[in-house]
């Protein structure tokens, strides 16, 4: 069973006075929020699915026996609280490692439980920092009915946010003033819904800076420059603000899952959504929703990124979600990790689009690849990038052709896999993946070429179906083995065994594709597997 450490759930944003008051009102700050709405195409005129999601909440305690910390209606973090009692009445000290504690920063900022005031996210990041070495102090107190108590450097927690909430993880996580390193070291792992890691954009302008009510500027790049310390880091990756140095937390132990669906954001009756544009969900642009690690030597690190078709916060909202549900428990639980990455070898034109380059005319041409994985046997993706979605991956033509073989690789995704998600008795874990590059709207000096453009064709689209089986529980460090190929070409599968050892922590295996009429588009599907805990 891999690790249940305890899990910090830390909100999003909460602008007005009675917005914190609605905040410190629930007990678990939305995290006990579900949702019976699916929308399985991206019409918003077409009636949505019933799916019933019971909340992240709910799920967490059926599926893997976590529980609250609530007790005699006080919280961890006030003085009065005391642990639960046995059946004869006598206390038992501590709390379990498998416990959900709600990071409740907003009950100061509430006129119904404080001041009314909000605060700094400098205070937040402290605040979460007294809150983890509480947790840690209960959790060492505990003792399970048939072990051990936990020692001190195994203590490690899991933190989960929500919009603001994964900036104010990362204030904690990125100060670098020495005072948070104790409970700093306890974060195993975080993940992220939805946050803006690169700011707030309303059309087309980052929030100003001197937009200070209800701290509203925590949202403006150069205030979250400071906060965040990256000052010296930015100005080197064009002024974002969507990095953590891997001296802060290892990059590989993130995960961003990011929203596509703007058009039911319903928040100042579809204002908000109209004012950020396409390319969001409603609130927090695509592209400024995930992350990337840096080393020391400034060079990023591809931070594990999943997409879905569901808004920021409302009845299709993101934490609310199945979708969004297992990653989070993949990624805190399951068994194997997929990066799946794009690389391509060359890119044809049409016949008069290549004549006309041949002539050196400037060809100016935008390529969408869309991506979509699903698991076995299940009714949602784990991930889902679509150009009617607006979430595809993107590249010009010049990119694609280019000498910099960096610039024609791709990322698309990153999937879990858990033996527990399971639909049958086959040991390998199963799923499928949908690839698609679309047509481009060819442009040559500036003039748009009707003739050759057939508008949501594709280039090359597949399905693969992969299949990673792990050894037998009687040789568990024998080798794994992936299966895969396109299932419009049954008899190219390609079977390769996978031997991780400590110094061979992951393998790669392409799939490739070619099609080879004009225009075309040859290259591979990478996968980088690795075993997960």
């Amino acid at each position: 069973m891999p690790h249940r450490y305890p899990i910090i759930y830390i909100r999003g944003y909460a602008m007005s006075v009675g917005e914190r008051n609605d905040t410190a009102a629930d007990p678990f700050c939305g995290f006990n929020v579900g949702s019976t709405l699916y929308r399985a195409a991206s019409k918003k005129t077409e009636r949505p699915e019933k799916f019933v999601f019971e909340s992240p909440l709910v799920r967490l305690t059926t599926e893997f026996q976590y529980q609250h910390v609530y007790q005699n209606g006080l919280d961890i973090m006030d003085e009065a609280w005391t642990p639960p009692t046995d059946e004869q009445g006598v206390p038992i000290p501590g709390i379990p490692s498998c416990s959900i504690v709600i990071f409740r920063y907003y009950d100061d900022g509430s006129d119904v439980l404080g001041d009314g005031k909000s605060r700094n996210i400098k205070e937040y990041a402290l605040g979460l920092n007294d809150l983890i070495l509480k947790i840690k102090t209960r959790v060492l107190e505990y003792r399970p009915p048939q072990g051990q108590r936990m020692k001190a450097e195994d203590f490690r927690c899991y933190l989960v946010a929500h919009s603001m909430g994964g900036l104010v993880a990362r204030a904690f996580l990125q100060d670098v003033s020495g005072r948070y390193s104790e409970a700093k070291a306890t974060v195993d792992k975080l993940f992220t819904f939805a946050t803006p890691h690169n700011g707030i954009d309303v059309l087309g302008f980052n929030v100003p800076e001197w937009l200070t009510k209800d701290q509203a500027n925590t949202f403006n790049r150069d205030e979250m420059r400071r906060y965040l310390n990256l000052t010296a880091i930015s100005p080197e990756f064009n002024d974002r603000v969507d990095l953590i140095p891997s001296s802060a937390m290892d990059p590989n132990k993130i995960f961003c899952m990011v929203g596509t669906n703007r058009g039911d954001y319903e928040v100042a009756q579809g204002a908000v959504r109209a004012f950020v544009g396409h390319g969001s969900d409603g609130l927090v642009r695509i592209e400024n929703a995930s992350l990337w690690g840096v080393d020391k030597k400034l060079a990023p690190i591809q931070v594990a990124t999943a997409y879905t078709y569901r808004a920021h916060s409302g009845y299709f909202g993101i934490v609310n979600s199945e979708e969004a549900y297992q990653n989070l428990v993949r990624f805190l639980f399951g068994d194997v990790r997929v990066d799946i990455h794009l690389e391509v070898e060359s890119i044809s034109l049409p016949m008069s689009v290549e004549t006309a380059v041949e002539q050196g005319k400037k060809l100016e041409a935008g390529y969408q690849f869309e991506f979509r994985a699903a698991p076995k046997g299940k009714r949602w993706f784990l991930t889902r990038r679509q150009s009617v979605e607006d979430s595809p991956a993107c590249r010009s033509h010049a990119d694609l052709t280019s000498n910099d073989l960096s610039r024609r690789v791709v990322y698309l995704s990153t999937v879990f896999l858990s033996k527990r998600g399971k639909v049958d008795a086959d040991r390998a874990l199963t799923y499928v993946m949908t690839f698609a590059a679309k047509v481009p709207d060819y442009v040559v000096d500036r003039r748009f070429l009707p003739n050759v453009h057939y508008e949501g064709t594709d280039l090359f689209r597949g399905t693969a179906i992969v299949r990673l089986t792990p050894p037998a529980q009687s040789a568990p460090q024998a080798a794994w083995n992936v299966s895969l190929g396109w299932i419009e070409q049954p008899n190219d599968v390609i079977s390769q065994d996978l031997l991780f050892t400590a110094n061979n922590p992951c393998v790669e295996v392409s799939l490739p594709f070619n099609q080879i009429r004009k225009p075309g588009i040859k290259g591979q599907l990478r996968l980088k597997v690795q075993p997960w805990e």
